[in-house]
């Protein structure tokens, strides 16, 4: 095998397929003409002798040799970015980019405010803030496409290195003059009898509900599903009946403006879900992101006391 062909452009033509699963959209991508992507392809194919790519009907999926050679080139990458980032700490944190794959609920108001107060003291840093589902963070943390992750845990992920783990249960969310908005803590047969606002069902919020009220008998009738959390937020908040459910650190803002009321949840289940920070086992982060880990992590713990009045 030739290594000199593993740190040329053809590589990064490579990548840019993975990532896309089209010749035509890397190219798009890229700004060369797809041809010039294939021709790339090929010649890596020719000098490793061997196929990177199945070839279908809908694009391009890489084989085993392929992903062999994508997880290569997202470790080089990783490391050109740690070095550059050490570089720049020599002249202080002043430049860098973290990419965080987050949960949409943490990624609505928690890291939008933290990554501000961060960037009060580190203007330079550039930060990327995707959402996706509980089930993908981990994914993007290992295959480099995020330096942090922020979930909801569920199972323990291989090559995965977990920052914090802190309680997050669920909470029942209502507006200031809902007839429950007083209580220290209410069970879910007394909140299934209101309109309920509710996330899809893919949804870990919602498969715990779903469990929890199986496992008592209880019915409910949703009055509102959405999988935009603002949407069920603003929908209680306008509702003197209406009920929806989330953890502390998602309504937090709504909380300290007292928009909302939050009511602890007596049924175990709801009480059985954990905040997750991730990064990838074994890697050295780039100073901005070292950096935010840490920010992410004492922000969490220094309301911890807040957190257990909440019982979140």
């Amino acid at each position: 095998m030739h290594s000199r062909v593993l740190q040329e452009t053809a590589v990064r033509y490579f990548v840019e397929v993975v990532r896309t699963g089209s010749v035509k959209e890397a190219a798009l991508k890229l700004n060369v003409a797809p041809s010039a992507v294939s021709r790339q392809i090929a010649r890596l194919e020719h000098e490793l002798d061997t196929l990177l790519f199945e070839r279908r009907s809908r694009g391009m999926v890489p084989n085993a040799a392929g992903e062999l050679l994508a997880a290569h080139a997202s470790r080089q990458q990783q490391e050109i970015d740690r070095v550059a980032s050490e570089i720049g700490a020599l002249r202080g944190l002043r430049t860098g980019q973290v990419r965080i794959a987050s949960t949409g609920g943490f990624a609505a108001e928690f890291l939008p405010a933290l990554i501000g107060a961060f960037q009060q003291q580190h203007q330079g840093i550039l930060f990327h803030l995707d959402v996706f589902a509980p089930g993908q963070i981990a994914h993007r943390v290992r295959d480099g496409e995020a330096d942090i992750g922020v979930t909801l845990s569920a199972l323990p992920e291989h090559g995965i290195r977990v920052e914090l783990r802190h309680p997050c249960p669920i909470l029942a969310v209502m507006g200031t003059r809902h007839p429950l908005a007083r209580q220290r803590q209410v069970s879910l047969a007394q909140v299934v009898g209101y309109p309920l606002a509710l996330p899809s069902k893919d949804s870990s919020l919602r498969q715990l509900l779903d469990i929890s009220c199986s496992r008592q008998g209880l019915r409910y009738t949703p009055a509102l599903i959405s999988n935009y959390p603002d949407a069920l937020a603003n929908f209680v908040s306008a509702s003197p009946q209406a009920v929806a459910f989330y953890g502390e650190i998602s309504v937090r803002t709504r909380l300290q403006a007292q928009a909302v009321v939050a009511v602890p949840l007596r049924d175990s289940e709801m009480n059985e879900r954990y905040l997750e920070v991730q990064t990838l086992a074994g890697r050295s982060l780039p100073e901005a992101s070292r950096a935010f880990v840490q920010h992410l992590v004492h922000a969490i713990r220094d309301a911890e006391v807040a957190l257990t009045d909440m019982n979140c």
